[in-house]
């Protein structure tokens, strides 16, 4: 595919513009659209080359086009990243001083829990120490509900935790904000925070559960990859163990091997 940027580049770039991002297969598909709209041919399997050339236009203005993975399904996508700003200042047009102070926050939440994640109580809560414009429980529950919308943050059941388009668009920050907190895949090498953690205390990778999947499809017994001590965790569609009543003499870690060797349900009963 040429590197010369035409209508289809340019179509391409004004929807990611309005979007901020997109998956892979909408990339294909919104790059199919924008060929047939300018009457280009169009290559499905040039899908990078496509979006290096209009990268290649947009390096003077330090803007880019970059690709990363969704930590709950593993899918690619593509976002577009203000290179030349990168805290949370890339907001600012969008939302007030206060505002961004309560998203740092929540951030703070999330980057230094053991779970990634963050309860909108304790979202709420942070609201009281801001050394801005204090913001209302009512404010504060339209602020979160803003920053799902805009794909800065997930939600579910009343839990936050940073999107994909945080992630890909905040991780020059996130690596130097908080150095000591962020771990990254011992698969992929991207930052990880709703993953897997070794429980070997003198090894304790973590590994995104997309890339737990992945990494155990085929293998006997899932070990694992730093240390090879058993990997206790569920294998996301691959393994699912689930125990009822178990005999008192039998340890938890055989009846995990037990579990993962036959790769289905065992209910051990008593007799």
């Amino acid at each position: 595919m040429s590197r010369q940027m035409g209508d289809s580049h340019r179509r391409f770039l004004q929807t990611m513009m309005a979007n901020g991002i997109v998956d892979e297969q909408g990339a294909r598909k919104l790059i199919a659209h924008c060929c047939e709209a300018s009457n280009t041919q169009h290559n499905p399997d040039k899908l990078d080359d496509f979006i290096e050339t209009i990268n290649l236009k947009l390096q003077p203005m330090f803007m880019q086009i970059t690709k990363g993975m969704s930590e709950d399904s593993g899918h690619q996508f593509y976002a577009l990243v203000n290179m030349a700003e990168t805290d949370v200042t890339r907001m600012s047009s969008d939302y007030a001083d206060n505002e961004l102070e309560l998203f740092r926050k929540t951030m703070d939440l999330i980057v230094c829990s053991e779970k990634g994640n963050a309860s909108s109580t304790d979202i709420l809560n942070s609201a009281d120490t801001m050394t801005t414009k204090k913001l209302k429980k009512s404010e504060t529950e339209h602020l979160l509900n803003r920053l799902v919308h805009d794909k800065w943050l997930n939600e579910k059941r009343g839990e936050y935790t940073l999107s994909t388009r945080c992630i890909i668009e905040m991780e020059p920050y996130i690596r130097t904000m908080y150095q000591d907190q962020v771990k990254v895949c011992h698969i992929c090498r991207n930052i990880a925070f709703q993953c897997q953690i070794c429980e070997n205390p003198t090894c304790g990778i973590k590994i995104h559960n997309p890339c737990v999947a992945r990494y155990y499809k085929g293998r006997a017994e899932p070990r694992c990859p730093a240390c090879d001590d058993f990997w206790p965790h569920e294998i996301p569609g691959i393994y699912c163990l689930f125990i009822d009543v178990v005999y008192s003499d039998i340890s938890p870690k055989y009846i995990y091997r037990y579990t993962f060797k036959y790769l289905h349900t065992f209910f051990l009963k008593k007799p």
